[in-house]
């Protein structure tokens, strides 16, 4: 299928699943239809193993958005749609652009629709072309009105064929949501790719070019390299000593230091968040030294040796915070934000790994965020295929830690354990019940808005 005809059928199938509707089932028919015309129109998918599980991630992150119908659920889909299409259409540059790339394309297609010699195929018209118009159109359409009129006035029911219906359409709303369909799809399937991203695409790569090897660049111009070299050493000497002081405190008033339980919640949450502020910093810390021609500079086996034990210190300090977390949910139960600690912590912990790889196998900064990339997305896959709301309640219940009322009443997808704790619910109907409210409004959704989770809680 040409571009035009891959813009129009999705404008007109976005058209009939929308109009009307809230975003449900029918966002999920759509992107199976766009993941179908991917496919129909790339043959890529066979030959790749990467577009291969791109484009198995996205048809199950359909079927989980049908299901759930949450923002999570959305954002895998939207990734994985995005990363397929990219992968597909610019297989040579590197995965990270494509984020940029939505935005820069949702604002440039704005003005891209109306150059319309980038999407529109140049026809030239032949001598026939108005013979065809007027001879297999234009006269048959004139005679055929004609009769009907004088059709209309010999026969009441022939004449009610015409009269006795009205069409319930609300041009507004069809306008705005036709208008909005063929945006999305025109975005989609006529993205742009600027130069200046193929030119960032050198600076993305994973190694280091002939000339970065062999060259030593100042980071800055007043001191040199010699200098640089020591200040590092000196840095993450001061560093790794500041963290294993640290360490030391920090375990001890995790282990050993009693915390009153009033008190356990707001420590806990402290100590993270200076966990996660220094995880993120640690790295940078390496990015800084290492972005360029320290890799390759045989003098530099110190500064390297003391990364590797920064790198080593913080994974320890991962560690005591997994342990203290997982005390806390011992103490308290499960949380979205104490099992968003430990996805935060896996993060870092991997984060770590490639930056020791980095250092070992002398790659460059982006081979550390195009490797990233990948984790994140499987994060967000994670989060939208499992049932968190639902394990925590079971989780909760079990342990008889964390199973408030009103706490497991802000959980989602937990209806059909938590109404059975608390029938009574489901008979009130007053606005400040907002998950019955929420139930009920998808129950009574129209098949394209449904989300179909909640066709599986039994109200009896």
């Amino acid at each position: 299928m040409k571009k035009h005809h891959l813009i129009l059928v999705s404008s007109l199938v976005f058209t009939l699943l929308f109009y009307k509707e809230t975003v449900g089932l029918n966002l999920a028919i759509f992107g199976l239809v766009v993941l179908g015309l991917i496919a129909y129109n790339s043959e890529s998918i066979i030959n790749d193993t990467t577009n291969k599980l791109l484009f198995t991630t996205s048809f199950v992150s359909c079927l989980a958005f049908a299901w759930y119908g949450d923002f999570v659920s959305f954002l895998a889909l939207f990734l994985s749609l995005v990363f397929l299409q990219f992968r597909v259409q610019n297989k040579e540059l590197k995965i990270v652009q494509s984020i940029p790339l939505v935005f820069i394309n949702g604002m440039a297609s704005v003005i891209r629709i109306f150059v319309f010699s980038q999407w529109l195929p140049e026809k030239k018209l032949n001598s026939n072309w108005a013979k065809i118009v007027i001879a297999y159109v234009l006269i048959p359409v004139v005679f055929l009105s004609l009769f009907t009129v004088v059709y209309s006035f010999g026969s009441n029911h022939f004449s009610s064929f015409f009269t006795d219906y009205t069409l319930d359409i609300d041009l507004f709303p069809l306008l705005l949501i036709s208008i909005l369909g063929f945006y999305l799809s025109f975005t989609f399937w006529n993205y742009w790719v600027p130069d200046i991203c193929v030119e960032a695409n050198l600076r993305l790569q994973n190694d280091f070019s002939e000339n970065e090897k062999n060259g030593l660049n100042r980071t800055f111009s007043f001191l040199e390299i010699d200098f640089e070299r020591k200040s590092g050493e000196i840095t993450l000497l001061l560093l790794n000593v500041l963290l294993l002081v640290f360490i030391v405190t920090y375990n001890y008033e995790q282990f050993f230091e009693e915390v009153q339980l009033s008190k356990l919640s707001s420590a806990t949450h402290e100590r993270v968040n200076a966990v996660i502020f220094s995880i993120i910093m640690a790295v940078g810390v390496l990015l800084f030294y290492f972005k360029n021609g320290f890799n390759f500079d045989q003098k530099a086996q110190n500064l390297k040796r003391l990364a590797k034990v920064w790198i080593l210190l913080n994974a320890l300090l991962i560690l005591s915070t997994i342990i203290k977390n997982t005390e806390y949910v011992s103490y308290y139960g499960l949380t979205y934000k104490r099992l968003g600690v430990f996805a935060f912590l896996v993060l870092a912990s991997v984060g770590l790994f490639y930056s020791f790889l980095k250092i070992a196998k002398q790659k460059t900064n982006a081979y550390l965020f195009n490797q990233m990339l990948w984790y994140f997305y499987a994060l967000i896959l994670l989060c939208s295929y499992v049932n968190w709301g639902n394990l925590i309640t079971k989780y909760n219940l079990a342990v008889r830690k964390g199973n408030e009322k009103a706490f497991l009443e802000e959980l989602n997808f937990n209806d059909t354990l938590f109404y059975g704790l608390y029938p009574e619910e489901l008979q009130k109907v007053e606005p400040k019940n907002s998950k019955a409210d929420e139930l009920f409004e998808y129950k009574n959704a129209d098949f394209l808005s449904k989300v179909l989770y909640y066709e599986t809680v039994d109200l009896k």
